[in-house]
């Protein structure tokens, strides 16, 4: 069914069918912008009046003038003063250069965007974001109160939080973890991590090669990353057939030393059969373990080798400069990416592919060096 406007034949709009719970306004916007984007209203013609539209709508002048004055607001449309109210000549133009998907971007409760890592894999999701145009929703964990995501990308999060996604009645095939690979079959749910078991296992066998078989390990509970580097740690040892006491293996509940554990570690370090070289499967901990070592009148390389976990700028500067294993954490946070706008774009509903692993680098720097005395 058409109607003549301004001597051209226009396709007439159906009119607006209610729905339940959603305002008809809102309706009657998406009604015209789809009459817009289907080309029945073309960039720069002049739209037919309020009355016009809100009687092909059959809809209030009320609802039809604030559905026209929200798609002004929204740049889609144009009111010239005088004239009339026109399609934005260029609306069509930005259309094809907006977002094509909204994705939520879910961190843990004890997660700062301040702080390398995080800041790294972020780094990775937002150039993606701009590259494949998508827009990025920052949410609490199991939170989309609008329901406007198309997919949601987890950053590094806690193992309950992994079980509970798992559980949960979100399509997990438009879900991406990232950063964490433990006790979760990859056949559900998609992840996107570092080889964390080989990160810990050549940080051993760097030391090991130094000589050092008396190592001191410092890692948290909280993370699977952690745990996985734990357990390549743990091979590594096997391998070179060395024994650890049990009081050598700090798995501390937080990303830092508390006081009690770096007294504890300083007394360790001040003891005669103390360890000869620390992995601080984690920065921070990395910079407790040179605190500690001053405390217990120790010299780094020369008294006790530090390895440590990335590698941001002031590594380089820490006096002695340090060893550390380096996370490619821009391209952990763009492959997650990637890969969940690929599962959006597809409605790809089969079981979800395992990711390959990234592989971390070994830094060789000034705080590790070959041990003095067995």
């Amino acid at each position: 069914m058409t109607q003549t406007f301004r001597g051209k034949a226009v396709k007439a709009l159906a009119p607006v069918i209610a729905e339940p719970g959603r305002p008809l306004y809102e309706l009657t916007k998406e009604s015209i912008l789809a009459a817009i984007e289907s080309g029945i209203f073309t960039p720069g013609q002049q739209m037919p009046s309020t009355k016009d539209m809100a009687d092909q709508l059959g809809v209030s002048l009320v609802t039809a003038h604030r559905a026209l004055q929200e798609l002004v607001s929204n740049g889609v449309l144009q009111r010239s003063q005088g004239k009339g109210t026109f399609v934005h000549d260029k609306y069509l133009d930005r259309l094809h250069s907006m977002p094509k998907h909204r994705l939520g971007l879910v961190l843990h409760s004890e997660a700062s965007i301040a702080d390398y890592y995080h800041g790294q894999v972020l780094d990775g999701i937002r150039s993606e974001a701009d590259a494949l145009r998508f827009d990025l929703v920052l949410l609490r964990f199991g939170e989309d109160l609008r329901n406007e995501c198309d997919g949601f990308l987890f950053v590094n999060p806690l193992p309950a939080e992994v079980k509970a996604l798992v559980e949960s009645p979100v399509p997990i095939r438009k879900c991406v973890v990232v950063g964490a690979s433990l006790n979760f079959d990859p056949t559900k749910i998609a992840s996107v991590d570092v080889d964390n078991v080989g990160l810990g296992k050549r940080a051993m066998e760097h030391l090991a090669a130094l000589r050092h078989r008396r190592v001191l390990f410092i890692g948290d509970d909280q993370l699977s990353n952690s745990l996985d580097r734990f357990t390549g740690f743990k091979q590594a040892i096997k391998q070179e057939q060395i024994t650890l006491p049990p009081e050598w293996v700090f798995i501390c509940s937080g990303w830092r030393l508390s006081e009690t554990e770096r007294v504890r570690l300083v007394r360790i370090l001040q003891s005669p059969d103390r360890p000869t070289a620390i992995f601080a499967a984690g920065y921070y901990f990395a910079l407790d373990c040179y605190a500690a070592a001053r405390d217990a009148g120790l010299c780094v390389p020369g008294d006790l080798s530090v390895i440590g976990v990335d590698d941001p700028p002031s590594a380089r500067y820490l006096s002695p400069a340090l060893t550390t294993m380096s996370q490619p954490l821009i391209e952990v946070g763009r492959t997650a990416a990637r890969y969940l706008v690929n599962a959006v774009n597809t409605q790809d509903s089969s079981p979800a592919s395992a990711i390959p692993l990234i592989a971390s680098q070994l830094i060789v720097r000034e705080s590790t060096a070959t041990v003095k005395h067995a």
